[in-house]
């Protein structure tokens, strides 16, 4: 495997934390825009969000025809390693800047 191939191999956040940012950015975005954005399909992303809201750091609810999302931001991070950690803070530091 040549140094360009294993540099595109991986992504330094998940695409459970893109999504994340995606929802983090606009509460009312539709899943085929972050599917697009985060570049999984629109089953992937619906799994995704169905794993976060599982995992209680979003809430969905239905408004209308559409979704609105609450992020938790006190919810602690999934690996044991960073339990202690809030998602909040992760947002605050990868949030784009205006």
């Amino acid at each position: 495997m040549s140094s360009s191939e294993s540099a595109s191999s991986w992504t330094f956040l998940t695409n459970h934390t893109q999504v994340l940012l995606c929802i983090n950015e606009n509460v009312d975005v539709r899943l085929r825009e972050v599917a697009e954005r985060v570049g999984v399909t629109e089953r992937a992303a619906q799994r995704i969000v169905a794993d976060l809201v599982d995992a209680g750091i979003i809430d969905r609810r239905r408004v209308g025809r559409r979704n609105h999302y609450l992020v938790n931001r006190g919810a602690a991070m999934r690996h044991a390693a960073q339990a202690e950690l809030r998602v909040g803070p992760l947002l605050d530091l990868l949030a784009p800047r205006p």
